[in-house]
């Protein structure tokens, strides 16, 4: 036992010498020769902290400036807002993106990792987006050509209406029938698209069948009767009544006239109701679709 406790007491003696050792190493002036070592370091790095900051604050404040130009510029072209508003900050961002870029290479990041970064997101960004990156495509197209804009009738396969919005992504339609569609503009821009309010006018034409045995002549001038007295009619454009075509059930007559685009439908509808009034006082049949069944 006592063998053992002196063999601790030398080990506590050669530990408590190791520590005075160390503290007589650690003198002010070996303190003072680490600290000035570190100065250049420290003031390189203040340096290139200092030329970081002063690249952004000029970077950022050139985006503003462009941007604010940029958008005085767009005003007078009266652009559409979505896309001004897209535009604006796509190039805001760029300007700001490029001064990051500087700033970086400044601090001693590579380029060529940023680089790298930047097109691994933007590829794996544009393969799980690539529905969505299609519509965004398709609304910056519709907004830049302008085939249609808000207030416009138009019509898109099954579906019509009048536009309420135009985005970047989705275009919002609102029917007759009180109805909100909303269609992708990836699909509009790759359809065959009617705007039906492109002009301020339209042609009108309405068809109507009468029976072969009706009085032709009298069923002709009723129709140009109609329209003739229609005010809403543009009489100076020409109104012209015709037999379009002879037809199993009967003979297919046609009236064309030139309307304001506003005033189609509402012309389109009186005339179709008041040609029927007119045509059952003449005694003018408008005969059933006749289908013949042939037995064996």
């Amino acid at each position: 036992m006592v063998w053992r406790e002196a063999e601790a007491l030398t080990e506590t003696l050669e530990i408590v010498q190791e520590v005075q050792q160390d503290l007589a190493q650690l003198k002010p002036n070996v303190i003072l020769e680490t600290m000035k070592s570190w100065i250049p370091g420290l003031i390189k790095l203040g340096y290139r902290l200092l030329a970081v900051c002063i690249i952004l604050a000029v970077g950022f404040k050139i985006a503003g400036i462009v941007r604010k130009m940029l958008g005085k510029t767009f005003d007078r072209m009266d652009m559409e807002v979505s896309l001004r508003k897209f535009l604006l900050s796509a190039v805001y961002a760029c300007i700001c993106g490029l001064a990051v870029f500087v700033a970086a290479e400044k601090l001693g990041i590579s380029s060529a990792s940023i680089i790298a970064l930047i097109g691994s997101a933007g590829l794996a960004l544009s393969l799980s987006l690539q529905n969505m990156l299609g519509n965004f495509a398709g609304g910056v197209a519709l907004l830049m050509l302008k085939p249609f804009k808000v207030g416009d009738y138009i019509i898109c396969g099954a579906e019509e209406g009048t536009v309420s919005a135009i985005g970047l992504v989705y275009t919002t339609l609102h029917t007759m029938d009180n109805r909100q569609i909303t269609l992708p503009n990836g699909s509009l821009s790759n359809s065959n698209l009617t705007n039906v309010t492109a002009q301020e006018k339209r042609r009108l034409e309405i068809k109507v069948i009468i029976g072969y045995q009706s009085d032709l002549k009298r069923a002709k001038e009723i129709l140009e009767q109609l329209c003739m007295g229609n005010e809403l009619v543009k009489q100076e454009e020409g109104i012209l009544v015709f037999v379009d075509s002879l037809g199993d059930s009967g003979v297919v007559l046609g009236a064309r006239a030139w309307v304001a685009t506003g005033d189609y439908w509402s012309v389109k509808w009186e005339l179709t109701e008041k040609i029927k009034l007119s045509f059952d006082e003449e005694g003018i049949e408008i005969p059933y679709q006749q289908v013949d069944v042939h037995q064996r």
